[in-house]
């Protein structure tokens, strides 16, 4: 083993496990689009995920599921997360600058997987 080959594998298992969870991604690709109030968060992220076809969740994102994933992205320093005043107002959440270039580094990623897809099998007749 080579002694750069110990610090690569490291740096991609530490990447993976902040990307790690079902929702992960497309809470992150959510916020890309600008900052949300949780309710609206939560129900875009199942809107776009219907519209592709639930292909990689099962459905629908929870209002749990999603905190938790906020908090865990928030613990990453992904996504900040912000309150107006009293204990009952609306909660904002918005990525941060380290959100942003996460997302920035993931764009090669995806053209790799659109480039190496597999073909989707065609639907048997009659059915």
């Amino acid at each position: 083993m080579n002694d750069w080959d110990v610090p690569y594998r490291q740096s991609v298992h530490e990447a993976l496990a902040v990307l790690s969870g079902q929702w992960t991604v497309a809470v992150l690709a959510t916020l890309a689009l600008g900052e949300r109030q949780f309710s609206d968060l939560l129900s875009e992220v199942n809107i776009g995920e219907e519209r592709v076809g639930w292909l990689s969740h099962p459905k629908p994102l929870t209002a749990r599921v999603l905190t938790d994933t906020l908090r865990r992205l928030q613990g990453h320093g992904l996504v900040e997360r912000r309150a107006e005043g009293t204990q009952f107002s609306a909660v904002h959440y918005q990525l941060s600058a380290e959100g942003r270039t996460l997302l920035s580094a993931l764009r090669p990623l995806a053209s790799w997987a659109q480039q190496h897809r597999e073909p989707a099998p065609a639907c048997p007749q009659g059915n």
